[in-house]
């Protein structure tokens, strides 16, 4: 049985997905570790499956209605009988030895949940695009990284979460804390299943050995736009009031509001306020209304656990103004 599945989710990516699945091929790979692929199509358009038609050894599981990311991932997941599910945007290109370096991260420690790989910019190899997500109580989220120098994300560490362009899970987790958040739809889904991870008492890392160049965006067209500042803003709200217990609610709450606050002063400058405002409104709809997933159960359990959470949660408030 193969030790390892890449799931690709793609919706119209007919652009990128040939240069993603080449990069994949065993003979650029050289793996030691035996891998499957499966391309999810969330419902495409344009000539993606036709696409996948062409690589005879990669699975596609073609959806009939568009679903979104959690719901795509989700599905490659299930279909896998691998103890580890590679994430991998369609957007990037595999460099070699990128499955075989994630899988012997993962694999040194029994309570590591994911691993996010070395996501490089596509124009500029040499200058980071993500080595894995900061979330802090400021409500902000931030890619590690980002625009700045690889050679200063050189070294494997902890993190706050993985990022699921390119990052490999432990599947049997997933039994224990659930599959991705449908409700999210896209952004902070990844943020949102590695809190439940931290809390269930797994641990989330960062390989600098498993290298990706990701063109990023390539599905919603742009880093910022309407789109994404209503469900980033939306899905922020929503993965609070599910991973913060009320204790943490309470000492976070001025952090929160003063970040909100700053950040909608942020997308009306962009032209986008409108959006964002709608979002929040949006998550906190999500929060009780139908469809939404359950708060996390017995927090008076793992307090040790929780404020170990919450200490870095106002440590990464330095990291991320400091990345920002």
């Amino acid at each position: 049985m193969n030790k390892v599945t890449i799931v690709i989710p793609n919706y119209n990516g007919e652009k990128w997905l040939k240069g993603c699945l080449d990069s994949l091929a065993p003979s650029v790979q050289n793996s030691a570790v035996a891998y499957d692929i499966i391309v999810v199509d969330d419902a495409s358009t344009d000539k993606s499956r036709d696409i996948v038609s062409g690589y005879p050894d990669v699975r596609l599981i073609a959806l009939e209605k568009n679903g979104g990311f959690s719901n795509a991932v989700n599905a490659g997941i299930t279909a896998s009988e691998a103890p580890y599910v590679i994430l991998l945007n369609n957007d990037t290109k595999a460099k070699p030895g990128f499955v075989q370096s994630l899988y012997n991260a993962i694999k040194k420690d029994n309570k590591c949940f994911s691993v996010s790989a070395s996501m490089r910019m596509w124009d500029r190899e040499e200058l980071m695009d993500s080595a894995g997500d900061i979330y802090c109580a400021l409500g902000w989220s931030r890619s590690r990284g980002k625009g700045r120098p690889a050679t200063r994300y050189s070294r494997p560490c902890r993190i706050f979460s993985a990022c699921a362009g390119a990052a490999i899970y432990r599947k049997a987790v997933f039994d224990e804390i659930g599959l991705f958040d449908p409700l999210h739809y896209m952004y902070l889904e990844d943020l949102d299943i590695c809190w439940r991870a931290l809390l269930a008492g797994y641990s989330n890392k960062y390989d600098p050995g498993a290298v990706v160049i990701h063109y990023g965006s390539a599905t919603t067209g742009s880093r910022y736009n309407s789109r994404k500042a209503l469900y980033s803003a939306s899905n922020n709200i929503y993965v609070i009031y599910k991973n913060m217990s009320a204790l943490q609610l309470l000492i976070n709450l001025p952090l929160l509001i003063a970040g909100f606050i700053v950040k909608t002063a942020f997308f009306v400058r962009k032209g986008m306020g409108k959006d964002y405002l709608k979002g929040l409104a949006d998550g906190f709809r999500k929060c009780f209304g139908k469809g939404r997933s359950r708060r996390y159960r017995g927090f008076g359990k793992i307090i040790p656990r929780l404020a170990g959470i919450e200490l870095l949660l106002l440590c990464n408030i330095f990291l991320v103004l400091k990345d920002t």
